[in-house]
């Protein structure tokens, strides 16, 4: 009797068959992905004058950031020991890393209404991840503004500071905000996810997101202890750009940390965001549709 045995001809053509159905399944899905954002970009920005107004609005949010710092600047000449041009880059980059958080997953937030509703169900019966379709099934393109703004802020606060941009300060300038917008846009998935227990956080969510925003924008030196270990720690919101902004500036930190800690923010954003993603898988197995 003889064996059967496996061409490895054969076996060759079926793992290449195989990567070629995945490819065209990855495709498929940013195609699926692409179609969705094409189209809320195109009922969007239909009324132009609309449209217009909603970005000039989305860029006062930014402009306010920077008031508000001036006005601080107007009653005292510092802030725990720091300048105004100090304080004003640190906001820069906070503002920055916000915006663009707030651009990419910003709709996340509305979680809690998509599972009173039930809408979330159809999201879940898609071939489509959850957490991408949320974050362009309301995408709002008006906040592209307040992105390029934020960075025009961020470029003319470097100038302002005087920084001496060796090539490691400079990816640092780059990257920080990138982190920064990692660690919100963690804190964004972290906090909507809550909905999936309790449908009606949305104000300890906005207290966290935008009252976050407002934490990172300043010296991690002005708040509490307890503030400090929940907020600039457990969130890893000194990261946004308090470390950054005191490695950027060559100051050493009233706290005592190293100089260099502003240098650990892509690995803390990337240790908040695994957090989130934790708790968002979690969530989204716990869910049971609402029937509606």
């Amino acid at each position: 009797m003889g064996s059967w045995s496996c061409s490895p001809c054969a076996a060759g053509c079926s793992v290449a068959a195989s990567e070629n159905w995945s490819c065209r399944v990855d495709s498929g899905r940013l195609g699926a992905y692409a179609h969705v954002l094409r189209a809320q970009v195109r009922s969007q920005t239909q009324y132009r004058l609309s449209f217009a107004m909603d970005v000039v609005g989305s860029i006062g949010y930014g402009v306010l950031d920077i008031v508000t710092v001036l006005v601080l600047f107007r009653v005292s000449r510092t802030m725990a020991g720091f300048t105004f041009t100090e304080v004003f880059l640190m906001t820069a980059i906070a503002s920055c890393s916000f915006a663009i958080a707030d651009a990419v997953v910003g709709n996340v937030e509305r979680l809690r209404i998509y599972v009173r509703t039930g809408l979330l169900d159809t999201v879940l019966v898609r071939p489509l991840g959850v957490l991408p379709q949320l974050a362009i099934l309301d995408v709002a393109p008006r906040r592209v503004g307040r992105v390029v703004f934020a960075i025009g802020v961020v470029t003319v606060a470097a100038i302002n500071a005087g920084l001496v941009l060796t090539p490691a300060r400079l990816a640092l300038l780059i990257v920080a905000p990138i982190s920064g917008a990692v660690i919100f846009s963690a804190v964004y998935v972290g906090t909507a996810t809550v909905a999936f227990w309790w449908t009606e956080s949305g104000e300890m969510g906005n207290a966290l997101t935008y009252g976050g925003h407002d934490f990172a924008s300043y010296p991690m030196s002005i708040y509490g202890t307890i503030f400090r270990r929940l907020l600039a720690y457990g969130l890893g919101l000194a990261f946004v750009a308090y470390y950054p902004t005191l490695t950027l500036i060559d100051r050493a930190d009233p706290l005592g940390a190293p100089v260099a800690l502003g240098y650990a923010s892509p690995l803390v954003a990337a240790l908040v965001a695994a957090a989130a993603g934790l708790v968002w898988r979690t969530g989204v197995r716990r869910y049971a549709s609402t029937g509606s």
